[in-house]
């Protein structure tokens, strides 16, 4: 048993999958894994009013459930900023994944997945919410944050590409730094993108 969560509060987890043996294995996995499952659907309906009733850490939900589907369950939990959202698919079909990604969905899953396919998936859209939630701090208008996200997604680029940082990590340096010279991310991001990562990171463990 892989004790991902030591030293910190167990991930409170919502699963939507209308296949009760589906949702059985799922939920048995999250424990394996040390995530603690707070709620199951079996539609999307009943997952939003879930998710909206226990705020959790994550919302897992299946593409294809019966009175509202996971892409519009996903659009009302990801639209509130209720939690981040991570999509069960059977298909890889590009265009559901970039529907999946349009409705708010942090990342997916084709169906059948590995254990070992699970917690990254869930560590990916739990480290990109906070990044996003991190971000629209900074700003209120709409156009302003897409232009952040861009800026900040390309300085993490370089930095991992300059230094073998992990997506987290570059996330993390930048708003370490940004914190550490009262400045802004987007300040941050674009002093970086200017000096071609000249800046000397820190641990950014």
């Amino acid at each position: 048993m892989a004790d991902i969560q030591a030293g910190t509060e167990r991930r409170r987890v919502l699963i939507a999958e209308d296949e009760a043996l589906i949702r059985l294995d799922l939920a048995e996995m999250l424990v394996e894994e040390g995530y603690d499952v707070v709620g199951e659907a079996g539609d999307g309906e009943t997952a939003v009013r879930l998710a909206e009733e226990l705020k959790p850490d994550l919302v897992i939900l299946d593409i294809k459930m019966p009175i509202m589907d996971g892409l519009a369950a996903a659009e009302r939990i990801a639209g509130g900023r209720i939690a981040p959202v991570v999509i069960l698919t059977a298909f890889s079909q590009r265009d559901l994944v970039e529907r999946a990604r349009a409705a708010g969905a942090m990342a997916y899953l084709v169906k059948p997945f590995q254990k070992s396919d699970l917690v990254p998936a869930i560590e990916i859209a739990l480290s990109r919410y906070s990044e996003i939630a991190a971000l629209e701090a900074e700003v209120a208008g709409l156009t302003d944050r897409l232009e952040i996200r861009k800026t900040v997604e390309r300085a993490k680029g370089a930095l991992m590409t300059t230094y073998g940082m992990t997506e987290p990590q570059a996330f993390k340096w930048i708003q370490r730094t940004a914190m550490d010279h009262r400045m802004t991310m987007r300040e941050v991001a674009e002093r970086i993108l200017a000096e071609g990562t000249g800046a000397e990171p820190a641990e950014a463990g």
